[in-house]
């Protein structure tokens, strides 16, 4: 008996989860950033999906509501965004519970992306191994339909340089769909900023808004 409590509690919050999740789309998307611990700074250039959902709302015809939210783990609230936005500098770090909330997010329809703004490498691949154990992230060859969901792209665009290294994307699926997507050593995310954020040139921030808007296309219809 004492073990039936809890199980029915775990399947009214799959269930309610999945419906959540499942019908957001169909109202104003939004792309909320993902609040952490650990020290990094989560909250860096907050113009930045507000920008990108302007341009989605521009170049395509998703019903996108293009302002700054943010959202904790251990809030319900997290499964009312179909869609989340992870970056910062630095250390990143999941709680027990946080790391069960995440997971149960994303095997039930949410979709996670993740842009190293730079120095979060390990500490994001530590943290992610405790979601998905059995994984370890993915570098997605360039004939995944993310790099020509709206736009098409040969390669991962080179936003900022780092540690003079090659742009990749990396990818965890659940039951064959991709439901995070990591940015490595490309920063996209900075040129989604105000312009006068990073100094960015045009063709530069366009090349990085048309890169955010396949992500969203694709984890929008897939």
């Amino acid at each position: 008996m004492k073990y039936i409590v809890p199980l029915l509690a775990a399947l009214v919050l799959v269930a309610s989860v999945r419906e959540s999740i499942a019908q957001k789309p169909a109202s104003a998307v939004k792309l909320a950033r993902l609040k952490y611990t650990g020290g990094g700074d989560w909250y860096n250039d907050p113009s930045a999906e507000v920008n990108l959902l302007k341009f989605v709302r521009q170049n395509t015809n998703i019903n996108v509501d293009p302002v700054y939210e943010y959202v904790d783990l251990s809030s319900d609230n997290v499964f009312s965004y179909p869609l989340l936005f992870l970056t910062g500098h630095g250390n990143i770090n999941f709680t027990d519970a946080e790391v069960k909330r995440l997971r149960a997010y994303l095997e039930n329809g949410g979709f996670l992306y993740i842009d190293d703004d730079y120095g979060m490498d390990k500490s994001i691949r530590q943290e992610m191994k405790k979601v998905f154990p059995q994984q370890d992230f993915a570098e997605l060859p360039f004939s995944h339909g993310i790099y020509s969901a709206h736009f098409q792209f040969n390669s991962v665009p080179k936003t900022h340089e780092h540690d003079k290294k090659a742009p990749q994307g990396f990818g965890l699926f659940h039951n064959g769909r991709l439901c995070v997507y990591y940015t490595y050593e490309t920063n996209p995310s900075d040129a989604w900023a105000d312009p006068e954020v990073h100094n960015d040139p045009p063709a530069k921030r366009e090349e990085s808004l048309r890169f955010g808007t396949n992500i969203i296309v694709w984890a929008l219809t897939h």
